[in-house]
């Protein structure tokens, strides 16, 4: 073990006096390669200087631009896809909440636009890359939906994208309706799962655990059906679908 000597030390033999001038050799040798490295470090950045400099004015463009295009293009363009979709938006939910007698016309005019407005389709194609357009893709997807155009409404929802509480399990849900009414029964478990599995919360989670049980019982998989109605007895008692449970575990469980 090295040990620590105050300046101006002697040594008291010749032993030390080796020593001492071993310590002295090796931390010299150590300052050496430190200023040779550094040297080294030096010659080349000053010959490399020109793509030093380059590679910095490179990166500086690249950020300047993009912040320049999220200001003066995308920003613009959020608020103005927000706008054009207001209308599409109230047409929507004139349909969810009117008579089943215009509700496939207003279903329609979300969709396709009216009074000089545009609707979900064009939003979608013109507005591409916004969180309007995006939105406008979970809209499109119901409204197909609700108008019986299935594979419409699976193209449109799995191209929106969200991590929503809400919306984000809606969205899958609405795919796992779509398949069912496709007779796609196995896609739409999978979708129910998903969809349940997406966010955990009281409303959404139980809705499509639900679903998932019903089709589990249609497709004679008991077990999984169980396990999913047992659930929502367990974690969510004071859920809608809590009242339906009974009726599907005994099902379930005469099955088994």
């Amino acid at each position: 073990m090295a040990t620590y000597k105050k300046r101006g030390y002697k040594p008291k033999n010749k032993v030390e006096e080796v020593e001492v001038t071993e310590e002295n050799s090796t931390t010299a040798e150590v300052f050496n390669t430190l200023d040779e490295g550094a040297s080294k470090t030096e010659e080349w950045v000053a010959a490399n200087q020109k793509y030093i400099l380059g590679g910095v004015a490179v990166i500086a463009v690249v950020i300047l631009g993009y912040l320049a295009f999220q200001k003066f293009i995308q920003a613009p363009k959020e608020q103005e896809a927000a706008n054009e979709m207001f209308r599409a938006q109230q047409y929507f939910e004139n349909a969810v909440n009117g008579n089943s007698a215009v509700r496939d016309s207003l279903y329609t005019l979300a969709l396709n636009g009216g009074d000089g407005k545009y609707g979900f389709l064009e939003i979608i194609e013109n507005y591409g890359g916004t969180k309007a357009a995006n939105l406008a893709n979970y809209y499109a997807g119901f409204s197909y939906l609700n108008t019986n155009k299935y594979q419409q409404a699976i193209d449109y929802l799995d191209d929106f994208k969200s991590d929503d509480e809400m919306l984000g399990p809606l969205a899958l849900g609405g795919i796992g309706d779509a398949f069912s009414q496709l007779g796609q029964v196995d896609e739409a478990l999978g979708y129910y799962e998903k969809a349940s599995k997406a966010k955990v919360n009281d409303f959404t989670t139980p809705k499509f655990l639900l679903k998932a049980a019903i089709i589990a019982i249609s497709l004679k998989k008991s077990d999984i059906a169980v396990t999913y109605l047992e659930r929502i007895k367990n974690e969510f008692p004071k859920s809608v679908e809590a009242n339906q449970v009974d009726v599907h575990l005994g099902q379930a469980n005469a099955m088994q």
